[in-house]
């Protein structure tokens, strides 16, 4: 396909097999990046590495994520975006056959460093290229299915890695990757237009977004509800063990769960978002709180524990959609450093998310991470109350 974008034009039918390729890509990402969590002791093993450095492989992939969402958009800037998300699909093929392929410890980082160039890089891009490509009208739902595409691996990817690792090994999982991305890269071919860069793209003015109040206190919002978010979900599966006490087979149907009730979410939230964002940034993280606190005190009762996590699932997977469609109201001229802060802000909540979250639940307490959940959620609800209000939609930039 040459079909190049008008950005003159407001698009009129939203191409949906471009938004779907999209999706696959975003869960091809995902999956790769979360790939190692159940796979750590067979490439220790393997590889004559502890499972502390086997677990280093996803930090590393988070860091090249963090420094390519920031610094591509200013070297990648002028160049078409459809070729630079072709490119960063290559990377993304690369980083399979080489993890695939590696030898040695030091292969093994190199190649998940490039999954974090890919995930960085298309990431940033991908607010922007959704809002060029659909129609107004179609944003939301279009971001929807993006961030699903994403929820879906972050559902499967522990599992289906582990099932994978035992039918084929380890390297077997890992290569599964390519021929999903090989694909991707034909379909993105066929069917994403060409969309020219920015005719000028500079690391200052990616940082003075910052300067923008509004777009500066969102994404503190959005920080304050992510680390809230993963100080309490990184550590479910012991809370759910040794609280809950439920066994093996309970505990992998909860979580399941949790990652289905999610992926009802980012189906519902399209609809929504349409009249009632600003009921979702401030409501959902206001109703989580509640949600956290209540497993504190029902924890030891199975049922109601479920259920809980349920509505965790439902309410905490589509707000990534929600402040993606928040940005294209936003700042509808600066997606793509928009997208870039969007990507290393996020890395950045988890990371400190799930670090204060283990300090707790290891030193104070395994209730101590659910209450910095809710005094996380309840200061996000407040700061977007600030910026997400209903009424408050329109673009603050000329």
């Amino acid at each position: 396909m040459d079909t190049a974008y008008d950005m003159k034009i407001e698009a009129r039918t939203t191409p949906w097999s471009a938004v779907i390729c999209m999706m696959l890509t975003s869960f091809t990402l995902v999956a790769s990046e979360f790939m190692p969590v159940s796979l750590l002791t067979p490439i220790a093993d393997e590889l004559a590495i502890t499972a502390g450095q086997a677990g280093q492989a996803i930090s590393i992939s988070g860091f090249f994520a963090v420094f390519t969402a920031l610094f591509s958009n200013v070297v990648l800037g002028r160049f078409d975006r459809r070729l630079v998300v072709l490119g960063y699909t290559i990377v993304l093929v690369a980083s399979g056959l080489i993890v695939t392929l590696a030898p040695n410890y030091l292969v093994f980082m190199i190649g998940r460093a490039l999954i974090g160039i890919s995930i960085g890089g298309y990431w940033s891009l991908s607010t922007a290229i959704i809002a060029r490509i659909a129609s107004p009208s179609d944003v939301p739902k279009a971001l929807a299915m993006l961030q699903g595409g994403s929820a879906l691996a972050a559902v499967i990817a522990a599992p289906l890695g582990s099932f994978l690792g035992g039918l084929i090994g380890w390297r077997g999982a890992f290569f599964i990757v390519v021929p999903i991305g090989a694909a991707a890269f034909l379909w993105q071919l066929a069917v994403l237009p060409r969309m020219p860069g920015a005719r000028h793209g500079s690391l200052g003015r990616t940082f003075a977004l910052m300067a923008n109040r509004t777009f500066a206190l969102g994404m503190t919002a959005m920080i304050l509800f992510f680390m809230g978010q993963f100080a309490l979900s990184t550590y479910l599966r012991p809370f759910l063990e040794d609280i809950t006490l439920l066994d093996v087979n309970a505990l992998s149907l909860v979580l399941l769960g949790v990652g289905l009730a999610g992926l009802g979410g980012t189906w519902l939230i399209p609809g929504i978002l349409r009249s009632h964002m600003g009921h979702v940034l401030i409501g959902f993280p206001a109703f989580l709180v509640i949600v956290a606190l209540a497993l504190v005190g029902l924890g030891s009762f199975a049922f109601a524990t479920a259920g809980l996590l349920l509505l965790w699932g439902l309410f905490t997977t589509p707000v990534p959609a929600a402040w993606t469609t928040w940005m294209t109201r936003t700042i509808p001229d600066r997606l793509e450093e928009g997208g870039a802060w969007f990507v290393a802000l996020i890395q950045f909540a988890i990371t400190s998310g799930a670090f204060a979250g283990g300090l707790l639940f290891d030193h104070v307490g395994w209730w101590s991470p659910f209450v910095l959940t809710a005094v996380t959620m309840a200061a996000s609800a407040l700061v977007a109350l600030a910026v997400a209000r209903p009424w408050a939609r329109r673009a603050m930039f000329a």
